[in-house]
């Protein structure tokens, strides 16, 4: 016979039942200090000193009831253990002295996770750090259905990022390689994808990201020499694939206006010759030393 798994029931907020505070406080003033006066009007009479006593007590334990809270706070209501609900109303507020009140914040809340060596999905190993934006939205599930929240979107912050890491190269390959996106040139794609993971993962403690995104990202130092010459060598390839593709239009230019203008007759073989000595001219890295030709064209 199978036994079946154990459900997780899931807490959800609702509103408690408190009272004004202020209109308790005074409730409260009042019988604390006519209590004694109550005793002062006749110290003889047993009926006064029991009377004033209790007034006194009884107001002491309605002052014992109040709490304040102030804009974008909770309080958790329990009696005994069991939840009776949230109140996110500001200001002194009152609840019976019986029932145990737990505060809790729901303001934004941004934290920048440690800086974790991952490798990324070429097997390249990398650093990566995100900065999240968070707050709780439910705060029974804040509460009660995780250990400690905090802890837990900040431990589900690390996991989502090697995660994300693992789906992604840090930068592009060989020009041979399959466009797809980086962690470097995508920033905005990780970001969104990131931030839909975390939702995923931290929402069963109540808690809503409004945003993520990479706060660092490096390769780790044992590599980080060897991609640097690797990124200058595709700088220089680059510059050279434009140089050289405006040096091939400029050649193409200047024998197009030759030829229109009649200013000299070539043939196959001299124009090779001259292609050939426009495009070191122009793709030297030094400069072309003239050389005078005191003969004629062809001499």
């Amino acid at each position: 016979m199978t036994v079946p798994a154990a459900v997780h029931s899931r807490s959800t907020e609702r509103a408690a039942s408190t009272a004004n505070g202020i209109l308790m406080l005074l409730v409260g003033l009042a019988m604390t200090l006519g209590g004694p006066a109550l005793v002062a009007t006749n110290p003889d009479a047993i009926v006064n000193v029991i009377g004033g006593i209790t007034v006194a007590v009884v107001g002491l334990f309605l002052l014992c009831g109040l709490y304040s809270l102030q804009p974008n706070e909770g309080v958790a209501i329990l009696l005994f253990g069991d939840y009776r609900g949230t109140d996110r109303k500001t200001g002194l507020r009152w609840v019976l002295p019986w029932y145990t009140r737990k505060k809790i914040s729901l303001r934004v809340r941004n934290i920048t996770s440690d800086k974790l060596k991952v490798n990324d999905k070429r097997g390249s190993p990398i650093e990566i750090a995100a900065n999240v934006v968070w707050r709780v939205e439910d705060s029974a599930q804040a509460l009660f259905d995780v250990d400690d929240y905090q802890a837990f979107v900040n431990i589900q912050v690390d996991t989502a990022l090697r995660d994300i890491t693992s789906h992604y190269a840090y930068d592009h390959g060989d020009e041979s390689d399959a466009p797809e996106l980086t962690l470097r040139s995508d920033a905005e794609d990780v970001a969104a994808r990131l931030r839909d993971e975390l939702v995923q993962r931290v929402k069963v403690a109540g808690v809503a990201v409004d945003e993520a995104r990479l706060a660092h990202l490096a390769y780790a130092p044992e590599i980080a020499g060897a991609m640097l010459k690797r990124q200058q060598a595709e700088a220089v390839l680059s510059a050279r694939r434009l140089i050289v593709k405006g040096a091939v239009g400029m050649v193409e230019a200047a024998l197009a206006d030759l030829n229109d203008r009649g200013v000299v007759d070539l043939d196959e073989d001299r124009k090779a010759a001259m292609v050939s000595n426009l495009l070191v001219v122009l793709c030297a890295d030094r400069e072309a030393q003239p050389v005078v030709n005191t003969g004629t064209l062809y001499g």
